[in-house]
């Protein structure tokens, strides 16, 4: 008898998860709008890396249409090789000197209101590239004083206080995802650490207290309804402001397999329950990812601060 393996070697060593068929409400919005080709022209332009793009976000064509984009700084390439993500794994370049700049002239040619920055992890350089966001959140700043501007950022893992650079940027939300439950991180997140994420945002919370705190988690990894309420108590512990809560959607055979797809009265439960938890903001539905309507969720975030003032003020 043939062995199968030896038939097929490519398969050896690599899992197979087949991707489940998605329900009815798991479908991206299309938009037919020039504005759509003028963003993408403007990001091709200034040879910028978007998450958008790298991580297949369902959103694209929605955000890109309305030029809401979320540039991925430090590259293409990320150093670690989390089984839920679609951004490549490898070596990656020298820093960019220059996307400092190219970033500023790109939110100042598409006008945005609000940015969010994110990037791949670097654990191949000392400060995990915390110097490179500070420049990129700077010349940001300097060239769109009137735009509010949210990091996404790694975990810094093993890189000491490095973090606190980027806080000492003019930014006003600084965000970082959670991702999943911690009995799964093994799998799911296997070069990071569950209790270190939540340090780095308490953190950054006790660094600065005038900036948003914001964290996200994927559902339909294998988790607990239990295991995703206590996250949000984790979350609130760290002093996060806002949670985002979105379905896992599996990007290919060989990343971690999807469990379940949650419904929408799901996520509309879920809501609910971080509301009860203490949290100014949450968004919760099928589609919900980090950076999704992060201009409205911003404006939101300020009225729901500025009503929690208010409502100490008169005690």
């Amino acid at each position: 008898m043939i062995d199968r393996d030896k038939r097929h070697p490519e398969k050896v060593n690599k899992p197979f998860n087949p991707i489940k068929k998605k329900p009815e409400w798991i479908r991206s919005k299309i938009v037919n709008s020039q504005v759509f080709f003028q963003t993408r022209k403007i990001v091709n332009q200034n040879n910028l890396v978007t998450v958008c793009q790298e991580a297949n976000c369902p959103n694209i064509t929605e955000c890109w249409s309305k030029k809401h984009a979320t540039f991925m700084i430090m590259g293409d390439t990320c150093t670690r090789a989390c089984a839920f993500c679609d951004v490549k794994t490898g070596k990656p370049n020298e820093l960019d000197i220059f996307e400092p700049l190219k970033i500023a002239n790109a939110v100042k040619s598409l006008n945005l209101k609000h940015v969010v920055i994110t990037s791949v992890d670097r654990d191949d350089l000392d400060d995990g590239g915390s110097e490179h966001f500070f420049k990129v959140v700077e010349a940001t700043r300097n060239k769109n004083p009137e735009t509010s501007i949210e990091v996404l950022t790694p975990d810094f893992l093993r890189k000491g206080e490095a973090y606190k650079k980027i806080l000492q940027s003019e930014l006003d939300v600084f965000n970082h995802n959670i991702e999943t439950v911690p009995r799964l991180y093994t799998k799911v997140r296997p070069g990071a650490r569950y209790f270190a994420s939540l340090e780095l945002l308490k953190n950054a919370k006790k660094f600065n207290k005038k900036i948003f705190t914001k964290s996200g988690i994927m559902v339909g990894l294998g988790e607990t309804k239990e295991e995703i309420i206590q996250v949000m108590d984790d979350l609130r512990s760290a002093e996060v402001d806002f949670i985002t809560i979105g379905q896992y959607l599996q990007p290919s055979p060989k990343h971690h397999p999807l469990s379940r797809y949650y419904t929408p009265d799901e996520f509309k439960e879920f809501k609910e329950i971080a509301k009860t938890k203490g949290f100014l903001l949450v968004s919760s539905s099928p589609l919900t990812r980090s950076s999704y309507h992060a201009d409205e969720d911003f404006k939101k975030l300020q009225d729901a601060r500025n009503k929690q003032l208010e409502c100490q003020q008169h005690q």
